[in-house]
């Protein structure tokens, strides 16, 4: 497992974005797109390369009124890494 980035953020390949035809935001690349469910949404849209991990669970905890998100977080940030999501 590779260790997570201090402030993740998208990689250069890729652009965030609200597509109104998907209803949905998706992840564009030069070879296609990727569909995000909210969730990874929501994340994604708030590595910025400003905000470090522990700032970007308080502030999806704090938004979505829950606690406990880390290891989620952390784990599909994992997963968006291995597929050159971020950085």
């Amino acid at each position: 497992m590779t260790e997570l980035p201090e402030k993740p953020h998208l990689s250069r390949l890729f652009r965030l974005q609200f597509e109104k035809a998907q209803n949905a935001y998706v992840l564009l690349y030069p070879e296609g797109m990727v569909k995000l469910n909210d969730s990874a949404a929501e994340i994604l849209r708030r590595c910025d390369g400003e905000r470090t991990i522990a700032q970007i669970v308080a502030d999806l905890e704090q938004s979505f009124a829950t606690t406990g998100l880390h290891k989620d977080v952390e784990s599909f940030l994992q997963a968006a890494q291995e597929r050159g999501w971020i950085k």
